[in-house]
Formats: C-alpha cells, sequence, structure tokens
C-alpha cells in the first residue's frame, strides 16, 4: 500500500447558499439543510451524501425530501470493528454513542461569510482507522478553516464516512461475481462526486478540490490517486495529501475467499442458495459478533490486515505496484510524509515475540507468510537484533519493551509505511511531478511509541492547543495554490531538489517546534530490499 502520508487532491457545481440573520441554510438539488454558526465558522454535520445504504449494497443517490432538515448532528458511525486492548491505551473497543449501516453522511465546515459565489477552495479529508474503526468527527477539522481566515486563505472542509471492516472491503468471488468489491473506496468516490455536484451551495469550488486523509485515509487517497482517470465525471480533485503510505500489492477476490467463508459460517449462512443475501439479513448485533472475533490491526497478525482494499477489477484494476511502477497514477502535485516512529504502534500485539528465531518465525508465518526463506533470512540481517538500531529510532537501549520489541517496530515501520513512500515519490520524480515530502520526528520523549503513527495529525490540523502552524501553514497553501510554500515560512524544496545533504529534501520537524531540510538518506539499503520482497507478492501472495 502507498506509504501513509499526508494526501492532498483537488475537483464544480450547482445550488444555491442561503444566508439568513438566523441559522445558515443550503438549499440542494435533493433538500434542504439548516446548519449552525459558531464564531466565524458555520457547520453543516450529518448531511447525507448518499441514500440509506442496505448492508452490501453500491452508493446512490440522497432520497429527494421537502422542507427543511437540521444539519446539527454528526449523525451515526458506520459499524466499527472491536479492537484488542493493549498497554498504554494503544487499543480499545470503540465507543461511538451510536452505530448504523446508515451511516453515508458528511460533515461540511466553511467561514461564516462564504457563499455560493465565493468559489474557495476546497480540502476533503478521510479519516484513519486500520480500515476497522473510525468517524469523521475523530479528527477536529474546525481548527483548519479558523486558521485559513488568519491567514487570509479561507477554505472549506468536508469530511465524510465510509464503510469499514467487513462491511466496506469485503472479498471473495460471491462479492467479486457482485461488483460489490471495496464498498469503503466507492463511498469515497461518491462523496466526491457529491463535492463536485453541492459544494458550490456552501462556497466551495468544486474545480479546486484538494483530498488528503491520515492512515487508512492516506491510503484510501493515494489508491483513489490511481484510479483517478477512471472518474466518469472527470478529474475529481487536482491535488493530493496522504498521509502515510502508497498501496503496495492487494489481494485478489480468489486469496480472501477464506474471510468471506468463515463470515458465511459463523452468521449460519452456509447452506444458502444466495449467502450473500442471506448476511444482509442477519441483524446488525449478530453480524457485528462475527466480525468482531475476526483479527484486527492489534492482533497478532498486526499489519496484515484482513479488511482492507482489495483488486476488484472496477476501482483497483491491477497491484498497486504496479501501477505506480507502469506510471498508472494521476499526473498531479502531491504531499506525502511519514513519521520517524510508524511501526511503534503495530508491535504491542507482538510482544510474545522475544527470541531472533521468533522473530524470523513471526515474519515468515505472520507477516511475509509468501517470502522465501532467503528473502527472510537478509530481511533479520537488515534488521538485526540490536535494540540501538531499533524504533523508536535515536533512543539508544531506551523503550525496551520486550527483547525484540523495537527489532519488530524498526521492520514494521518500513514494512507497512517507508518503503512504498519513497517509491511512489521516485516514479513521480521521473516524470517532473511537483511532490512534497515530510518526516515528524516530535514526540520522541513519549515512552515505547516515540513518534508514534498518528501523533502528526494535530500538526497539520491545528486546534485549540496547536502553538505552531508551520505545518498547518503549509497545507493550507498546498490547498489553496498546489505549492506549500508561501510568505515567511522557511522554503519547503520539492522531493527531487537536491538539498545540502544528499540528492532529495524532506521537510523534517523536531522538538521544540523547529523544522529543517534534511535528505532521504535513511535505511536506504533495508526500504530497496524491502520492496523488491513486497514487488515478489511475500506478503499477499502473487
Amino acid at each position: 500500500m502507498f506509504a501513509e502520508t499526508l494526501f492532498l487532491l483537488l475537483s464544480l457545481l450547482s445550488s444555491g447558499l442561503a444566508s439568513p440573520a438566523g441559522a445558515p441554510t443550503v438549499s440542494l438539488s435533493y433538500g434542504s439543510f439548516e446548519g449552525a454558526t459558531s464564531g466565524n465558522l458555520s457547520t453543516f454535520l450529518g448531511i447525507p451524501y448518499a441514500a440509506p445504504a442496505d448492508r452490501f449494497t453500491l452508493p446512490t443517490p440522497p432520497v429527494p425530501f421537502r422542507g427543511v432538515k437540521p444539519a446539527t448532528d454528526h449523525g451515526p458511525a458506520c459499524p466499527q470493528q472491536a479492537l484488542t486492548p493493549l498497554g498504554l491505551g494503544a487499543g480499545a473497543v470503540p465507543t461511538y454513542t451510536s452505530m448504523s449501516d446508515d451511516c453515508l453522511t458528511l460533515d461540511v465546515f466553511t467561514p461564516k461569510s462564504a457563499t455560493s459565489r465565493s468559489n474557495l477552495p476546497v480540502f476533503v479529508w478521510v479519516f484513519g482507522g486500520g480500515f476497522e474503526v473510525g468517524f469523521k468527527a475523530d479528527n477536529d477539522v474546525r481548527g483548519m478553516v479558523e486558521r485559513s481566515l488568519v491567514l487570509q486563505e479561507p477554505v472549506v472542509v468536508v469530511v465524510p464516512n465510509y464503510r469499514l471492516s467487513a462491511y466496506g472491503f469485503m472479498g471473495g468471488k460471491d462479492i467479486a461475481q457482485a461488483g460489490l468489491g471495496n464498498l469503503g473506496l466507492r463511498d469515497q468516490i461518491f462523496a466526491l462526486e457529491w463535492v463536485q455536484k453541492h459544494i458550490q451551495a456552501f462556497g466551495g469550488d468544486p474545480a479546486k478540490v484538494v483530498f488528503g486523509g491520515l492512515s487508512a485515509g492516506a491510503i484510501s487517497v493515494s489508491t483513489l490517486l490511481l484510479t483517478n482517470k477512471m472518474f466518469k465525471a472527470g478529474t475529481l480533485f487536482r491535488g493530493a495529501c496522504p498521509a502515510r503510505r502508497c498501496p503496495r500489492r492487494l489481494s485478489s477476490p480468489p486469496t480472501s475467499q477464506a474471510s468471506y467463508d468463515s463470515l458465511v459460517a459463523a452468521n449460519n449462512c452456509t447452506g444458502s442458495r444466495d449467502t450473500l443475501a442471506c448476511l444482509r439479513r442477519v441483524p446488525l448485533d449478530a453480524f457485528s459478533a462475527t466480525v468482531n472475533a475476526t483479527p484486527d490491526f492489534f492482533s497478532f497478525t498486526s499489519s496484515n490486515l484482513l479488511w482492507r482494499p482489495r483488486v476488484d477489477g472496477t476501482v483497483v484494476l491491477q497491484s498497486p505496484l504496479e501501477s505506480v511502477k507502469q506510471g498508472q497514477f494521476a499526473e498531479i502535485p502531491f504531499i506525502t510524509g511519514n513519521v520517524d516512529d510508524e511501526g511503534t504502534d503495530f508491535s504491542w500485539s507482538s510482544t510474545n515475540i522475544t527470541t531472533n528465531d521468533e522473530f524470523i518465525g513471526y515474519l515468515s508465518s505472520t507477516l511475509l507468510p509468501f517470502a522465501t526463506p532467503a528473502q527472510i533470512a537478509r530481511i533479520a540481517e537488515l534488521y538485526p537484533d540490536d535494540p540501538t538500531l531499533g524504533s523508536p529510532f535515536g533512543t539508544g537501549t531506551d523503550n525496551q519493551l520486550t527483547p525484540e520489541y523495537k527489532r519488530i517496530a524498526a521492520f514494521q515501520g518500513d514494512f507497512i509505511f517507508q518503503t512504498e513512500r519513497r517509491f511512489l515519490l521516485q516514479q513521480a520524480a521521473k516524470r517532473g511531478q511537483k511532490t512534497w515530502s515530510y518526516l515528524d520526528k516530535r514526540l520522541k520523549s513519549v515512552p515505547f511509541y516515540g513518534s508514534w503513527h498518528g501523533g502528526d495529525t494535530t500538526t497539520f490540523l491545528p486546534t485549540v492547543n496547536t502553538t505552531d502552524f508551520v505545518a498547518a501553514d503549509y497545507l493550507l497553501n498546498f490547498v489553496n495554490t498546489l505549492d506549500p510554500n508561501k510568505g515567511s515560512l522557511p522554503s519547503w524544496p520539492t522531493w527531487s531538489t537536491p538539498s545540502s545533504a544528499g540528492n532529495t529534501s524532506l521537510l523534517t520537524l523536531f522538538d521544540p517546534d523547529l523544522v529543517n531540510i534534511t535528505t532521504e538518506d535513511f535505511r536506504l539499503e533495508q526500504r530497496d530490499y524491502m520492496h523488491k520482497v513486497l514487488a515478489s507478492g511475500a506478503s499477499v501472495g502473487p
């Protein structure tokens, strides 16, 4: 998959905005909604971008209605997968007050002064959560709009829900034959199409849409970067910002059949003439219980996700690595980056691994089940049993949760994120595509986690407690102009621009509130080899 990175992209449309003296009201082609104001912002929450979705069905247009509906509540989250609880608060069962199959809604945040003629740039943000958990209210994006007003670069921000876990990423031949692969990605495409049709009513310009996300959201953005040329309406975004990764090889329907069959059996649908119809009839609570019994990203299987985007012949045509290698991805500007210690969050589930032999066994049985013995042996050499070389990086012999923890975390960070981010950047540089990349080394003092996966969220999405706006200002500049540089900010060169330290430029963020331009020179041998291993299909098979 793509290096988990902040991923930004851009996108015209119809309808009108009404701004009476009271609450803000917007009229769309299928009905009107009344939002709320707070300070300099207008918010519209829980707006349906699709009709209520039955389980395992494609998204369809919203149901028209008369009158005005309130848009002041986020509405339900999509059904979640319970996560394996881990130490130090790393994992938890989702506790959203409301969850429902009827969850395809989005929130819109806009300057209070915006009208349907404002034509403001639009930022569509996709939340993360390993494709298993998450909600559009997880990340507070109001600060981004507020900061844009301070910079006199006002933007509109849109955050959609999308279906998760088995509900949104079920595989297998039955799903493939019904044309229902990657429903979670199709939800996101449907939300982008909604933006094209309706964002002008909120003050946005559909020709200026930037698409961004964190973690699974970034993987989604980078995956759709590969399919951008397929969209019927043309380009749905003009820039991208995936925070963390580029998609690598994805399993195809036959490889994921076992997952489908296990849920069919668990829900007593094995003897049904139409097992998919049978699964749709299972009550949500009962179906959720069987989904919750499957491995999650805090299980021992960790990043080898059961529910994730797959090759489906419609949205994802082939291995993303092959698409990137062939140059089959949208030629638009993008920002992508990583935190320094991407793997720590995903290594708590393997603390029972305490010896070199167990580390090798974990790689060959779980994380790289199709790798050859020679590949496994070489990886063990490249990621040696030396805590001073492990993650959290640069912390010496500290943070040894277990004897192999820092070693596993170092491997996981490169395996899941760092390797393919660099590959995408290399391929984009070959054709002169404008790209920028960053490395966040902040929060190193957090025990065992260091600069942990997701720790950069508030760096780029400011909150009321933010004191350093450098990263957020870069992001807002990009949303406005497709270039992060403007004003008094330190110059951020494109990734392929030689720096004083080497032949690439990497914006690196340090504590306290320090930025510097470094180069992409860390663990090059390891990541080059990991790319070859991933390209061979070692993680999901050929």
